[in-house]
């Protein structure tokens, strides 16, 4: 089986971007489908409590997860940009490099989590009768951790060289895994919220060996003698390149974290609400995540070949098409988000009711607020893909900033109502800096090529 590469550097940037962004679209679809047979599951066969005791790690296993993205991804920018100007010794390199980082990462992560997992969640003010099971689901999920950076690295390597649709291929045989999965352990094995964990990282594993099957049937990636080495001096650009990424990530769920632990206060049928409005969050997000890997590559591939007019243009097309697919989600949300949230929660009518009140109340205003959230994406991406993660980290400092300053802040002027804006305010700081970012960079870099021409 040959996986096909894609050069971005031709054609309609638009047709190119949503021709990217559609496979990881549907893969992303299939991903949040298992996130929530997962949740429907546990909400409905273990209850409210276990459902709430997964939500209250969300954040926590956000932080790792998103930091083992942003190692991967960062690690794959200069895959981008050396694929763009076709420097295939320099993209062996950079592989190879890429993959010893990347096992360095994973080991220190894996350790890192599994130390700190319990001292957080009592940092996080975890309700007692939630904390054991939420232990419980959070152990498995990091005990997987080689395998999530695995598949993170291999899936990241061939969206860099153009290819979307054989991580696709992988995430759709991973979710189908992860469901009959999630009914045998939960369900007629009777593993509790374990059971749910341990079919998301045999899913994980799965999706990393076809993804790697497709990286070895690569032509340019294939290894002469010598070549699969490390690269000291490399591993210092790719560093410099991912950790901003990661931090930028790991800042975000800092103040996810805060969130967490304010919602903690308010019980577990308000854990139980935003946890059940969260599983559809990545719902929301679906189409934003897609564009983004699209216009990393995109601008990275661009950047290498150094036509920056078109990174302009690429930039512009995907942040209409960003817009309007907010808008369209939006609205499906707010129609039938009642409907999809009541799958999640079973138990007592009244603590039903009052769950779904809240999950909806979370969801609605997220929903409303989409675009900001889209077009945060493609400005955050573009700039990751050109090479520069440092502005992208300080709009993660500014998401932290308005997230925790609101989560603290609002709920004492308005009571309850305020826990609903932070997300929304932090996606607002954010939108602020990058597109100042985006425009100052964009005019840095018409300079420098008109200079060098």
């Amino acid at each position: 089986m040959a996986s096909a590469t894609k050069n971005m550097t031709t054609g309609s940037p638009a047709k190119l971007i949503l021709l990217f962004a559609l496979p990881l679209m549907v893969g992303n679809v299939f991903q949040q489908l298992y996130t929530v047979v997962d949740t429907i599951v546990v909400g409905n066969a273990l209850g409210i409590d276990a459902l709430a005791a997964v939500g209250n790690g969300e954040w926590l296993n956000w932080l790792v997860l998103s930091m083992i993205q942003g190692f991967a991804q960062g690690f794959c920018i200069q895959l981008a940009q050396d694929f763009g100007a076709g420097d295939y010794k320099q993209l062996r390199r950079t592989y190879s490099t890429s993959v010893y980082l990347s096992a360095i990462c994973a080991g220190v992560i894996l350790v890192l989590s599994l130390s700190l997992m319990f001292p957080v969640l009592r940092l996080l003010n975890t309700p007692e009768e939630i904390i054991g099971t939420s232990a419980s689901y959070l152990g498995v999920i990091f005990a997987g951790v080689p395998v999530v950076m695995a598949y993170n690295l291999f899936a990241a390597v061939l969206r860099a060289l153009g290819d979307s649709k054989t991580p696709l291929r992988a995430m759709i045989i991973a979710s189908l895994t992860n469901i009959v999965l999630d009914l045998l352990f939960v369900m007629v094995f009777h593993w509790g919220v374990a059971g749910a964990a341990f079919a998301t990282v045999i899913g994980q594993a799965l999706s990393a060996l076809i993804c790697l099957r497709a990286i070895r049937h690569i032509e340019l990636l294939r290894m002469e003698k010598g070549e699969m080495h490390f690269d000291r001096a490399l591993s210092v650009r790719l560093i410099r390149l991912a950790t901003p990424f990661a931090f930028q990530n790991f800042i975000i769920s800092v103040g996810g974290l805060v969130v967490q632990f304010v919602i903690n206060g308010f019980g577990v049928l308000y854990i139980a609400g935003f946890t059940a409005a969260n599983k559809l969050y990545g719902i929301l997000e679906i189409a934003a995540y897609s564009y983004g890997f699209a216009m990393t590559t995109y601008a990275g591939q661009n950047l290498g070949a150094g036509k920056i007019d078109r990174i302009r243009k690429g930039t512009c097309a995907g942040a209409w098409m960003g817009a309007v697919t907010a808008v369209i989600i939006g609205i499906a949300m707010l129609v039938f988000g009642r409907i999809i949230l009541s799958c999640f929660i079973s138990g007592d009518a009244s603590d039903v009711a009052a769950t779904l009140d809240i999950a909806y109340h979370y969801l609605s205003v997220m929903a409303v607020f989409l675009p900001v959230l889209y077009l945060l994406y493609v400005f955050r991406s573009v700039l990751q893909g050109i090479g520069d993660t440092v502005m992208p980290m300080v709009s993660g400092i500014a998401e932290l900033v308005m997230r925790i300053g609101v989560i603290l802040l609002l709920p004492l002027a308005i009571g309850e109502e305020g826990l609903f804006w932070a997300e929304i305010c932090a996606w607002l700081g954010a939108d602020v800096v990058l597109f100042s970012s985006y425009f100052v960079r964009m005019r840095r870099l018409k300079r420098e090529v008109r200079y060098d021409g």
